[in-house]
């Protein structure tokens, strides 16, 4: 997948950097190769939390059985 990212310098000399279709998915560092390598971690991460807020939810529908699929 991809994704559109921001970055910023902040007033503290990092690299704050955002992915604005993943609200609250935000990451920084020192540079931005270290600011891009961060936020693909914080990306996927986001992605496992809301997978996980999903599965929770499917195990409250009795009779349906939850799928994956890969991407």
């Amino acid at each position: 997948m991809i994704f559109h990212v921001t970055l910023e310098a902040a007033e503290d000399g990092w690299v704050v950097a955002e992915c604005p279709a993943l609200p609250g998915c935000v990451s920084q560092g020192r540079d931005e190769k270290e600011a891009l390598e961060n936020i693909k971690e914080a990306i996927t991460a986001w992605l496992w939390a809301e997978d996980q807020k999903a599965v929770m939810a499917l195990s409250k529908h009795e009779g349906q059985k939850p799928l994956m699929v890969a991407v």
